[in-house]
């Protein structure tokens, strides 16, 4: 990844887009997953716009996770286009949009219309910021990203029509659990494979990872057809055999980068871990559907906590330290970040098959994930405030 470059101009916190966007959401997922935890345990009432559980839901959805694909995508997409990246004013106008998007949703003012209006515009800016790279840049290319990031924002303008009017928000919750395991299975299946090969050759190994092949056309192809019949029918046999279907598919996908070679690097191994908690969660949600295994909502929680957490700690610290010009190694600290959020997954997944007390072990998932991002916020913060090591 090529660094900032010194003749940057304003603060270094808005020279890139990954420096606000990756440590606000830290310490959005650090703070509002033990609120959320309390909220559940009766120790506090939930003064929100929303039903606690709608808050909770929507604000991991569509709240937590855009902010670090808003993140990945403005650092990205000048490698794409190569085109300048969005900075200085713009870059904190549109941060600004999504706190408020947050303060909105959060609290019961202004009227559930505007704060609904609010909220929404930030995809949507989103959405128009890729289309534009995309278009001047001719990074064609990268359109599926452009229709992945514009079918989110209308998730999230659907969810509010349908919370406003005081119906189910079953479906845009769908879409957008179904949209995160596209950008997993895309952008996941472009990083993984080529960072393992980057550092394979730093390390001398002669292994060369396969090209892009018809296996992972299939796996994608299954990916998209199992996460369209879940969105439409989450209780039809073949939605779930579809899910498992497009998991055995990624398994060999999987398999085929030899993340088993990087096991000395944690910060390359990380992403095979994400990339097999997506594998999993695509097997045991196929398996709930078909009314077998874990319980739906815990099934869910092994994309939303393991293949998200995993993964968006992998591009989170990688990119930070890349782009700051450090050493792109896992340190302890680092390496602990990892196995917070991979525990608090595990225990949030499979903690009720231990028979402990659910809340106990809800609290405990809860502790560990977001303790992950917090240490991310603590031990990352400087680095993305500071300038880059290089200037």
């Amino acid at each position: 990844m090529p660094t900032e470059s010194p003749n940057d101009q304003g603060p270094a916190f808005l020279s890139y887009g990954f420096r606000p966007f990756f440590l606000s959401a830290a310490l959005f997922a650090g703070l509002a997953i033990p609120v959320w935890a309390l909220i559940l345990t009766g120790w506090t009432d939930s003064p929100f716009r929303y039903a606690p559980r709608d808050w909770h839901v929507h604000e991991m959805l569509f709240g937590f996770l855009p902010a670090v694909i808003t993140g990945f995508l403005l650092t990205a997409m000048p490698n794409w286009t190569d085109r300048p990246p969005l900075k200085g004013t713009p870059l904190l106008a549109l941060l600004m949009l999504w706190l408020a998007g947050r303060l909105t949703i959060a609290m019961p003012w202004p009227t559930p219309l505007v704060g609904a209006l609010i909220d929404a515009g930030y995809l949507a800016a989103l959405a128009a910021i890729v289309w534009r790279e995309i278009a001047a840049g001719k990074a064609w290319d990268r359109a599926p990203i452009g229709i992945v990031i514009s079918l989110y924002a209308a998730a999230n303008i659907l969810f509010h029509a349908l919370a406003l009017s005081g119906s189910e928000t079953d479906l845009p919750e769908r879409m957008a659990v179904a949209l995160m395991m596209l950008l997993l299975t895309l952008i996941g299946g472009r990083v993984t494979p080529s960072f393992t090969g980057d550092y394979l050759a730093e390390q001398g190994r002669p292994e060369e990872l396969p090209d892009f092949s018809s296996i992972d056309g299939a796996a994608i192809l299954l990916t998209v057809m199992a996460a369209l019949s879940w969105t439409i029918h989450p209780q039809a046999s073949v939605a779930g055999w579809l899910l498992i279907a497009a998991g055995l598919a990624n398994i060999v996908r999987l398999a085929r980068w030899r993340g088993w070679l990087t096991w000395r690097e944690p910060i390359v191994l990380i992403l095979h871990v994400g990339y097999g908690w997506l594998t999993l969660a695509l097997l045991i949600i196929g398996g709930a559907t078909l009314g077998f295994g874990l319980k739906p909502a815990d099934a869910v929680h092994a994309l939303t906590t393991g293949a998200v957490g995993a993964m968006t700690m992998a591009v989170m610290t990688r990119a930070s330290l890349g782009h700051t010009g450090r050493p792109k190694q896992a340190d302890r600290l680092t390496l602990m970040i990892y196995m917070l959020v991979n525990l608090g997954a595990l225990l949030r997944v499979f903690g009720a098959m231990t028979g402990l007390p659910a809340t106990l072990m809800l609290g405990a998932a809860a502790a560990a994930w977001s303790a992950g991002y917090l240490l991310f916020a603590t031990v990352y913060g400087p680095y993305l405030m500071r300038p880059s090591l290089d200037e």
